[in-house]
């Protein structure tokens, strides 16, 4: 596909500084989970400006929306995550991610009736807390939508990583509360948290390798001569599949449990909204995106650990074909996600870097499968 691809390859270059401003505006700018009112704006702006139809606050989400171009059969999808985290802002990279997206599908969108495509930019929030994903999943945005994928930085190149399937739930325990110089009377709660996370500790041994349970206490007295009546933690389990997350809470919970019993405090449980399934890459867009990524520098070496946390993207891979590679920023092991270093360098140099090597790969990714009878006719397919 030489030709066309010149021809994206220029179109994606004409619009560089304008996706990279974008990116380091919204960097500059981080809101959070469901908050992200003017990323969504910012982002919606520049798509409408490049003729994408727009259809906002799409599965209820106010934040959320759709932007259409082109009115070929092939429906292919392209996620921008747009939420940052408490304290750190753009710490995984997504002000990077939607610029991608957004540089990929103002690349593709003079070639999109030809290539016979129809391209959706989904602008989900929420991917680090309450799976924005999973809500737009259910509710139907992504029906019809026949493959979609993104691209997230890290500290590795990998095509096709391991993300985990998670979930969470809130613990808070009701004691008693008393004067600690006269604590017969009292049930401790904060007593309770401590017994749990001994019991937890302990079943540790008894778990799968791999298996992950992460617990923070957020809650357990303010005052050294006040007995706690009150005590709150948050619990997220890891695993391969969410059904064995799922089992794996059953036995965390008796932990809990026992905490109640031991110190004579109530407990109850709520199952957080953050729901993150296991991820399945589609091997035909993985082998395309890495032949793309090599041609602009990219490598991949045979990591002997490609595992990495969870994404409500594993929602989508399991109603849609999907591809989440992973591409690095050049920093010191330390500086890894989710720090603050890692904030800084998705608006800089290395943010910029992504952006067009991501941003690019994904473009001539879809223009390949576009142009493929046989990918193309298995995924316009795979849902009859």
């Amino acid at each position: 596909m030489t030709g066309i691809q010149n021809q994206i390859e220029n179109t994606f270059a004409r619009n560089l500084d304008d996706v990279l401003a974008l990116s380091h505006a919204i960097n500059a700018d981080p809101e959070l989970a469901f908050e992200e009112h003017r990323t969504s704006a910012a982002i919606v702006d520049v798509l409408a400006r490049h003729g994408f139809s727009v259809e906002k606050q799409v599965a209820d989400l106010p934040t959320a929306f759709v932007a259409s171009v082109g009115s070929g059969e092939l429906v292919f999808g392209i996620c921008a995550e747009m939420d940052a985290l408490p304290g750190i802002g753009h710490g995984c990279g997504h002000n990077a991610i939607a610029a991608a997206g957004v540089g990929a599908a103002l690349a593709l969108v003079p070639f999109a009736d030809e290539l016979g495509l129809t391209l959706k930019v989904f602008g989900t929030p929420a991917e680090e807390r309450g799976t924005g994903k999973e809500i737009m999943v259910n509710r139907g945005v992504f029906a019809g939508t026949h493959a979609a994928m993104m691209v997230h930085p890290s500290l590795k190149d990998v095509v096709s990583p391991q993300f985990r399937a998670s979930r969470s739930w809130q613990i808070e325990y009701t004691g008693r509360g008393g004067h600690a110089s006269r604590p017969w009377n009292a049930l401790n709660a904060a007593d309770a948290m401590v017994v749990a996370q001994t019991a937890i500790g302990l079943l540790r041994q008894q778990l799968r390798d791999g298996v992950r349970v992460h617990c923070v206490v957020q809650e357990a007295g303010s005052a050294v001569n006040v007995i706690p009546d009150r005590a709150v933690a948050e619990c997220m389990i890891r695993c391969d599949t969410i059904v064995e997350v799922d089992e794996v809470w059953a036995r965390v919970r008796r932990c809990f449990e026992a905490g109640a019993l031991a110190a004579g405090a109530a407990v109850d449980f709520t199952t957080q909204p953050s729901l993150y399934r296991e991820f399945r890459h589609d091997p035909d867009l993985a082998a395309l995106f890495e032949t793309h990524a090599k041609a602009v520098g990219r490598t991949f070496p045979d990591y002997p650990e490609k595992l990495f946390g969870s994404t409500d993207m594993g929602n989508v891979s399991q109603v849609l074909p999907a591809l989440h590679p992973m591409l690095s920023f050049d920093l010191p092991a330390e500086d890894g996600n989710h720090t603050a270093a890692f904030a800084v360098a998705a608006g800089g140099a290395e943010g910029d870097r992504f952006v067009r090597d991501g941003g690019l790969a994904m473009a001539l990714t879809i223009a390949d499968v576009a142009q493929s009878a046989p990918i193309r006719g298995r995924l316009t397919t795979s849902g009859d």
